[in-house]
């Protein structure tokens, strides 16, 4: 067995790097995680979207400790419409070059890096195929001629645009949901919840409640949620 079926065959990992990562079949969203895992945490970002860097600085790492235990598996969908609201090409560029990265099997890594950069690329004018091409050096191995090639000629545009129409898809608003839309297991941890999203601890303790007890949203969650829009409704009536 080489290496990368060994950690395909694992249930826990010791390192991000270690972390199974593919293609789903429907070609435009990437899975992260134990493909054996029975919860699935679906995660929609704009790579250009400073709400989705605070998530991925804040509450996502909760999410990170549950991949490397083996309990879950992400699905990531990326969405490109701050493109439309800003101007630029920044978001699809971002994420053509996840896309090229995942060929690489360097998604993991670069994603990481990506948002642990982004407050500084978008002030700076967004993600340039330079930049891109440069924060690719900080995950060793990532960079050759074949990524570099994928970068500059946008390789993946056609992913890039059938994943924003999947996100467009998602949820009732025809625009798509906002970015970053959390679901566990078909459940939105958006409107009363939303502010669970962006604290670790909390949002790990969701995602291993519904795992282990998957009743509970219809029991606790979803009250939850209700409880809490209607009492901002009624504030704000």
């Amino acid at each position: 067995m080489d290496a990368l079926e060994a950690a395909k065959s694992q249930t826990s990992y010791l390192v991000p790097e270690q972390l199974p990562e593919r293609m789903a079949p429907d070609g435009t969203t990437i899975v992260v995680g134990n493909p054996t895992a029975r919860t699935k945490v679906e995660v929609y970002e704009d790579p250009r979207c400073p709400v989705v860097e605070e998530y991925e600085r804040t509450g996502a790492t909760g999410l990170h400790k549950l991949l490397l235990a083996g309990e879950v598996k992400a699905e990531y969908t990326f969405a490109s419409f701050k493109d439309i609201r800003l101007g630029g090409d920044g978001s699809k560029r971002a994420v053509n070059a996840l896309r090229a990265a995942l060929e690489k099997e360097k998604f993991v890594e670069y994603h990481a890096v990506l948002f642990a950069n982004q407050a500084d690329v978008e002030s700076s004018g967004g993600f340039t195929t330079e930049r891109l091409l440069t924060l690719a050096e900080e995950v060793p191995g990532l960079r050759d001629e074949s990524f570099d090639q994928a970068v500059r000629t946008m390789k993946y545009r056609s992913f890039a645009t059938a994943s924003e129409q999947a996100y467009e898809q998602t949820g009732d608003d025809p625009v798509g949901p906002g970015t970053p839309t959390i679901v566990v297991n078909g459940h939105f941890i958006d409107g009363g919840l939303y502010f669970a999203n962006f604290d670790a601890k909390l949002s790990r303790r969701i995602v291993e409640d519904l795992h282990e007890h998957p009743g509970r949203w219809d029991t606790v969650y979803k009250p939850l949620k209700e409880q809490a829009e209607a009492e901002a409704d009624a504030a704000d009536s």
